[in-house]
């Protein structure tokens, strides 16, 4: 029997009743019947009816049941392109396809005819709105590169070869971009953002929102483009403007995004992503301990659809997490390091090792490619030589693995220099050429190790928020760029003469002896105290029958008195 094009198979009723409720829940604006269809129902008949195929057809199917009502279509495209892409492979025409339907629903939103529009989504949706147009312009990238590395093509890779070629338009960098940028502007989001932390009343945030920033539809759009502005400089490798995307978004248990699971991890992976990329490993631990504590905390209660992406994410942070402390070694919660130990135990114990060089090397760069995610380029392939066209992801890696190949020695250095407070440049040699997987063959070669150690050793932090840990979790505000340059270890070393390693204590080590003497002497103090109980309470009685005495004298005297001037 031959297959059945899927868009001319009947539609189930169960599947048309719930299109027409959809629909019916959209025109009345109940926004909570719109977040049940969207996040319960259609999750449920996918697995009973689409688990393997499409949904129905937009155009040919579903018009006809919605009054063909091209507003709510493009919304329903948005979710069927988007099943297509998490159940199935899409096709080059579904790629496409899908594009010309987010320009669409962006045009629609940002220069309808009749002003702002009036409809409302549920915030879930209006989230993965933005979170999947970003993530099916990397696809569609990466497909496009995928494309251009092949050297052996067939009839319909050069016809898919030749559409691109001609139709470079199609998921462009530029007007991805400039979709999120119009959102933002659109819906003035950053205005009422600044107008909120400089404490206006609500009444002069809403007029600096405007039309269109008032409603929830722009206003969420705009917030979550910002967010996803962050995810994009991020692919792109442009790790300092991905911060400054965020700067009027303070990151604490009360920002808006903590409320959409997705948009709480995703911000979170990527901040940390920037700053281990920008070399700011305790800043990236902080922002990795946050978020994996909180997913840990809440793994048991949010098992939403996105539970498998989260769980994935969770593990790609642990890597990083991994890669942090091996590069910058901090005392973690417990709850993280048995994760840690569960999952990367091998590599954690290599990489603090660092007895096999090679090795070590290796492991980072296993890390490394699982735990961040696939950086893209921004430039149009070569298809004519192939040969010339870069790797991000590769690109990346290598500038990374530069710092990392500087600093593997670093660990193995920190425990030698931590028992002495001078060393002799020879000493420290003769211990290391000791191990037999480690080789330096000269004064020079180690002189470069310590440099190198010093410079890894000074890092830009946050300084102002280590007084409490607490704020340290929970009240990482505005500062995602901001921050002094500090030591990390709690030492650091100057060489003096070119020939003896001075090691300098940065932090004052809690003198325990004095901490001794002093509660000696208080224990004494209380067993004198019990010895002697029984003469302290006779002492005591005798003291307060005195003073009982003394003061019923006082009295009969005052009365006394009081009677001799009543008499004159």
């Amino acid at each position: 029997a031959s297959k059945m094009d899927p868009s001319s198979t009947t539609i189930p009723d169960v599947v048309k009743e719930f299109i027409q409720y959809f629909y019916k829940c959209y025109l009345e604006d109940n926004v909570y019947e719109l977040h049940g269809c969207y996040e319960n129902t259609f999750n449920k008949l996918t697995e009973k009816f689409y688990k393997n195929e499409t949904w129905p057809d937009p155009i040919k199917e579903v018009a006809p049941l919605v009054n063909n009502d091209q507003v709510f279509l493009v919304l329903y495209s948005e979710v069927y392109y988007r099943h297509i892409y998490a159940k199935l492979n899409p096709t080059l025409q579904q790629r496409c396809d899908s594009y010309s339907n987010y320009c669409n629903l962006f045009n629609l939103i940002l220069n309808n005819d009749g002003g702002p529009v009036t409809f409302e989504l549920p915030n879930k949706w209006l989230w993965e709105i933005i979170d999947e147009f970003i993530y099916q312009f990397i696809q569609f990238t990466l497909y496009r590169t995928k494309l251009a590395y092949k050297f052996k093509m067939s009839e319909q890779d050069i016809n898919e070869l030749n559409y691109l070629q001609e139709h470079n338009e199609v998921w462009n960098a530029y007007s991805v971009l400039n979709a999120l940028y119009s959102l933002i502007g659109r819906s003035k989001i950053k205005e009422q953002l600044q107008a909120q932390k400089k404490g206006f009343t609500q009444q002069q945030i809403n007029e600096i929102a405007g039309e269109y920033g008032n409603l929830p539809l722009y206003k969420n759009l705009g917030y979550f483009s910002i967010i996803g502005l962050l995810r994009i400089h991020t692919v792109l490798g442009d790790f300092t403007l991905a911060l400054k995307t965020m700067e009027d978004i303070e990151l604490n248990k009360k920002a808006f995004l903590t409320r959409i699971p997705g948009c709480h991890f995703t911000t979170y992976y990527y901040v940390g992503c920037c700053y281990l990329m920008m070399h700011r490993y305790s800043d990236a631990i902080k922002i990795f301990s946050h978020i994996l504590l909180f997913i840990s905390r809440t793994k048991n209660i949010n098992k939403s659809g996105q539970y498998d992406a989260i769980t994935k994410r969770s593990e790609q942070m642990y890597a990083l997490l991994t890669i942090c402390i091996g590069l910058s070694p901090t005392r973690i919660d417990d709850i993280l390091h048995q994760h840690i130990k569960q999952k990367f135990g091998e590599q954690l114990s290599q990489i603090l090792k660092t007895n096999d060089f090679n090795k070590t090397v290796q492991v980072y760069e296993e890390l490394f490619k699982f735990g961040f995610p696939r950086f893209i380029s921004i430039s149009f392939p070569n298809f004519t030589n192939p040969q010339l066209n870069t790797d991000a992801l590769a690109l990346h890696l290598k500038v990374f693995m530069i710092k990392v190949t500087n600093s593997v020695f670093n660990n193995l250095l920190r425990t030698y220099l931590s028992l002495y407070s001078t060393m002799e440049l020879k000493k420290l040699l003769n211990f290391l050429v000791s191990d037999k997987d480690i080789k330096i063959d000269n004064l020079d070669q180690l002189r470069s190790i310590l440099l190198s150690f010093k410079l890894n050793n000074r890092q830009v932090r946050w300084v102002d928020h280590e007084s409490s840990s607490a704020q340290n979790n929970e009240n990482l505000e505005n500062t995602l760029l901001e921050g002094s340059i500090s030591n990390v270890n709690d030492f650091d070393i100057n060489l003096k003469n070119d020939n003896l390693i001075s090691i300098i204590e940065l932090k004052v080590a809690r003198k325990f002896s004095d901490w001794f003497i002093r509660n000696t002497l208080k224990n004494y103090q209380v067993q004198d105290t019990i010895a002697n109980a029984d003469k302290l309470l006779e002492e005591n009685s005798q003291t307060y029958q005195n003073n009982n005495t003394n003061s019923s004298f006082n009295s009969n005297s005052n009365k006394q008195q009081k009677n001799r001037k009543n008499k004159n």
